[in-house]
């Protein structure tokens, strides 16, 4: 039998889960990335000088964007910073300059289960900007990795995954299961702290090997995702947290699986 969730059951537990995915009217592409990146470090030059530079690693959809051509956007830009304690002065004045939302540059997933403090030692480099500020980025394997910990449905971590390794199937430099194996050893110490769904979903995408169809199946089960917790958090305001999140999410799922099988084909 389903458990469903009770609205009125909102418990000490309720958290931000979701918010992130509508943080901001602000997206990233690319080119603006760089943009930003680029009078980030001019204005961390102008107010810090050079002798002390900084360097900035790229997680997330921010990595994801910077390498890769699958993934058109993202809403923040989590990093690893080390830096002068002017850097936070200088986030916030490119914000202010560039409109974009205050904390654009971040670094909350720190406190996320999928942080290690490896992630500097396999960090690769990316670009320099004026002379001062170093960004580099996250290697496909452990972008993976990180990805498979985080798991969430209703956000780009199985779809990046997917599209990660067919990216690299495309360039003829595959992305081997033994290289993701060593990855998520070394950044967690081994697949015991993985969700169970998301050691499921690397097994099931490297038996099936058609990287390019399972992203575009992904990327449509997360929208879907995403679209249920919108309508629930609409109609359930600060009720969404941890431990119901997932539960939501199945249940918009077979609501949408019954109500496909009630609807008469054509000619019935």
């Amino acid at each position: 039998m389903s458990t469903e969730i009770n609205p009125a059951n909102k418990g000490a537990n309720n958290v931000s889960v979701f918010r992130k995915t509508e943080k901001s009217d602000a997206a990233f592409t690319k080119t603006n990335l760089n943009a930003c990146l680029s009078s980030l470090a001019k204005e961390f030059r102008r107010l810090n000088g050079t002798a002390m530079p900084a360097e900035i690693i790229l997680i997330g959809g921010a990595s994801v964007l910077a390498n890769y051509g699958f993934r058109n956007v993202t809403y923040d830009v989590d990093a690893v910073i080390h830096a002068s304690s002017v850097m936070k002065q200088v986030v916030n004045r490119v914000a202010d300059k560039l409109g974009l939302p205050n904390g654009w540059l971040n670094m909350d997933f720190k406190v996320t289960k999928s942080y290690s403090d490896r992630l500097t030692e396999i960090s690769v480099y990316y670009k320099t900007f004026s002379n001062i500020v170093t960004v580099r980025t996250v290697a496909a394997e452990y972008l993976v990795a990180m990805k498979l910990m985080s798991g969430r449905q209703y956000k780009n971590d199985l779809s990046d995954i997917a599209g990660i390794l067919s990216e690299h199937q495309k360039r003829g430099e595959p992305i081997t299961r033994e290289e993701i194996d060593g990855a998520v050893e070394k950044l967690y110490g081994g697949w015991t702290d993985i969700p169970q769904s998301s050691r499921d979903f690397c097994q099931d995408i490297f038996d099936n090997g058609d990287y390019k169809a399972i992203y575009n199946e992904v990327i449509e089960s997360e929208q879907s995702a995403k679209k249920a917790l919108l309508d629930f958090e609409e109609q359930y305001p600060k009720t969404l947290n941890e431990e119901n999140i997932n539960t939501v999410i199945e249940q918009a799922k077979r609501r949408k699986e019954a109500s496909s099988s009630d609807t008469p084909r054509s000619g019935e």
